[in-house]
């Protein structure tokens, strides 16, 4: 005969039931974290330690700009203009070059840092206690393409993951309602949609483009954004069956990677119809603020209402936006016409990116955005014809902005002549591995099985520039 259950009071069982209360607590926390990322593979992850920076902007400058002619003055340039190089040139070239070729602007000192910046740039000149420039950057690549896939995926010889692509997979995206990834007038050259594709991750991981380099940036929209025949009621009714039709599909089949994309991809769409609209609408931003970037004068409007549209997407959350600085082909390729090209490009860009960092910083956004400026590599400090410089990934300059560096400073140095990497060398694997880190994430745990191996975006090099982490 069992003995009467001894009576227990409201208080009591409150009491004795509290640590089973917080396990079911826990446990649905866990379950709704994980039926957030199943449902929404862009839902926020944790990185692996605390972050510096929480979004990128990736300003490329398509071609190569020359580091002797924008943030890397060389005075024995000057002094040795004309002459033979006294140094050996690289075994593999991508052209001939001849003397020594001084730069035509002159260099200024600016700010509290006093780092020389070039007369190519006096309004970034004026923000460069913001900036930290590297000057001893170095690849192996000295065509555009390879150097181009290099500086994108880590890799000039093989289809590869972007930058873009691995941060979107491993940290998600602020804002479920649009991409991770956005790049603004890609090129579609050189690599083209290799560089802001997702190789082997998954589909979702994929930079979205707005327009490309042929299209002007007014014209750089999601396109069929709004549906002018069905209402988000009945919308939402088709993506349910179809989604049950794929599901159903996927029971009978297996895993299906492409098909899974497909699902996600139009549930994104979906719901962007309700967040894109008014994300591409400038119409509300300050005469102010358009001024800053320079969408009043037709020399800066294009390249303005990029940085200005990058500027939007990262305060709505999107992890990773490209912004480039390219026609067709190429925009900074001055293999001759050095003083023409290089002046015309600088002039387009120089106002758009100083107003960028201006407005960033303002609004509190610069301290956890981190500003990639650069391109895929520098120019020959040896000339091709009387005006001209060839590729150059031996050494070259690129420069960050907030997200966690430590500003006003140049790190590294190229030779005496600004043609090698001399001094605290920084490989692209390099460059990787930082802005990896300063995102919370490292670079060596940040991986991708496929095909038998751990894939990740630093290959099997790169190390952490400490040195330039505030």
């Amino acid at each position: 005969m069992n003995a009467p259950a001894a009576t227990q009071s409201r208080r009591d069982m409150l009491r004795n039931s509290c640590a089973g209360f917080g396990m079911l607590a826990l446990q649905g926390l866990l379950a709704s974290e994980a039926n957030a990322a199943a449902v929404n593979p862009l839902a926020p992850k944790k990185p692996h330690f605390a972050p510096r920076a929480k979004r990128i902007i990736f300003l490329l400058m398509k071609g190569g700009p020359s580091q002797v002619d924008t943030f890397d003055p060389k005075p024995l340039l000057d002094r040795d203009h004309g002459k033979p190089p006294p140094f050996a040139l690289p075994r593999v070239k991508f052209a001939e070059t001849g003397a020594l070729l001084r730069s035509p602007w002159k260099f200024k000192h600016y700010g509290q840092s006093g780092l020389p910046v070039s007369d190519l740039f006096p309004n970034v000149g004026r923000c460069v206690d913001d900036l930290c420039i590297i000057r001893s950057m170095h690849g192996t690549n000295p065509a555009h393409g390879g150097a181009l896939l290099k500086l994108h995926t880590g890799s000039d010889t093989f289809v590869r993951p972007s930058m873009g692509s691995w941060i979107s997979y491993g940290l998600g995206t602020e804002n479920t309602d649009l991409p991770a990834f956005i790049t603004i007038c890609p090129t579609l050259a050189h690599g083209g949609v290799n560089n802001w594709g997702s190789g082997f991750l998954p589909a979702w991981t994929q930079g979205t483009p707005l327009g490309n380099a042929s299209v002007a940036a007014d014209q750089a929209v999601v396109r069929h954004i709004r549906n002018e025949r069905l209402s988000p009621a009945l919308q939402r009714m088709q993506l349910d069956f179809a989604a049950d039709l794929n599901r159903s599909h996927l029971e009978t089949t297996g895993a299906n990677s492409a098909l899974e994309a497909r699902i996600d991809s139009f549930e994104l769409a979906y719901r962007m119809q309700t967040s894109m609209p008014e994300l591409q609408d400038i119409t509300g931003e300050t005469e102010a603020t358009r001024k800053l970037y320079g969408l009043d004068d037709p020399v800066t409007a294009n390249f303005g209402r990029q940085c200005l549209m990058a500027r939007r997407f990262a305060e709505r959350g999107v992890r990773f936006v490209q912004v480039t600085h390219s026609d067709a082909f190429v925009q900074w390729d001055q293999h001759g016409d050095l003083l023409k090209g290089h002046t015309k490009n600088a002039a387009e860009v120089d106002k758009p990116i100083a107003g960028l960092l201006r407005d960033l910083k303002s609004r509190g956004l610069l301290h956890d955005t981190l500003v990639l400026w650069g391109g895929e590599f520098g120019r020959t400090p040896t000339a091709q014809g009387t005006d001209g410089r060839d590729h150059n990934p031996h050494g070259f300059t690129m420069w960050l902005a907030g997200g966690g560096v430590k500003s006003g400073i140049a790190h590294g140095a190229t030779d005496d002549y600004g043609y090698y990497a001399a001094e605290n060398k920084v490989h692209i694997h390099d460059l990787h591995a930082t802005i990896l880190h300063l995102m919370g994430l490292n670079h060596e745990k940040l991986t991708y099985r496929y095909a038998g191996r751990d894939f990740r975006l630093t290959d099997i090099a790169g190390e952490v520039v400490h040195d330039i982490i505030a």
